[in-house]
């Protein structure tokens, strides 16, 4: 049986050899390990792999995980990558470096309100629903500019990039569409005086075609942890 550090291993081998495929530097890719539902025994045997940055998607069990492995003396990055209700927003300002998913106005003047001002501002990327899909989380694109003016004037916040979850496809042209997609939508951004410089895109079962239409951040959990039970 493959352990994790042998999965990290193999999963930043298809991150360099995407990279390379498409004249890219690798070192301008970042792995996110989505750690969702994996116990914090995983986590560690990431970390000890030299695995820093790690993506939860549930709040609570986001927020206990950072605590208790704070408390024994890991150094993390947290992020936070599944939907958050008005209600959750607290807990996010305090314990995630990232936000993914910020997708309303509402959410994101509730974390800038509940960031610890003598803390480092929360990074935060929006949402976008590229794939059109109706129960998707996700701003629509056309609405995408309105909401970046709106983040990126609050105080402690710091606009950093754009998010997709597109629908699963195994057709790789389509893959790459919906990412180029997002992409498209960072650079107009830019365009109007942005500075935007986070794609975060492609998961275990897309990541080359994420990387091959500039993902900068890239989600993987089952090719990391393998498959939940």
């Amino acid at each position: 049986m493959m352990s994790i550090s042998d999965n990290l291993q193999a999963v930043r081998r298809r991150i360099a050899d995407a990279a390379h495929a498409c004249g890219r530097n690798p070192g301008d890719i970042r792995l996110l390990a989505v750690s969702k539902t994996r116990p914090d025994a995983d986590i560690v045997a990431a970390h000890a792999a030299g695995q820093t940055a790690f993506g939860e998607n549930y709040v609570q069990e986001g927020c206990d995980k950072a605590q208790r492995l704070q408390a024994a003396g890991l150094e993390l990055e947290w992020h936070f990558i599944g939907p958050i209700q008005s209600n959750k927003t607290r807990p996010v300002a305090a314990w995630f470096d990232w936000v993914h998913s910020v997708d309303r106005e509402k959410i994101a003047v509730r974390l800038s309100e509940q960031r610890d001002a003598h803390r480092l501002p929360l990074n935060v990327c929006l949402q976008v629903n590229v794939s059109g899909e109706a129960s998707k989380s996700g701003v629509a694109p056309d609405e995408v500019p309105a909401l970046a003016a709106a983040v990126a004037a609050l105080p402690r916040l710091a606009l950093r990039g754009l998010m997709a979850i597109p629908e699963p496809t195994d057709d790789v042209a389509l893959q790459r569409a919906r990412f180029a997609h997002l992409r498209q939508i960072r650079d107009d951004l830019n365009a109007h005086g942005h500075r935007l410089d986070t794609l975060s895109m492609g998961m275990s079962q897309d990541l080359e075609a994420a990387i091959a239409e500039g993902a900068t951040v890239v989600r993987v959990g089952t090719a990391l942890f393998g498959a939940r039970g």
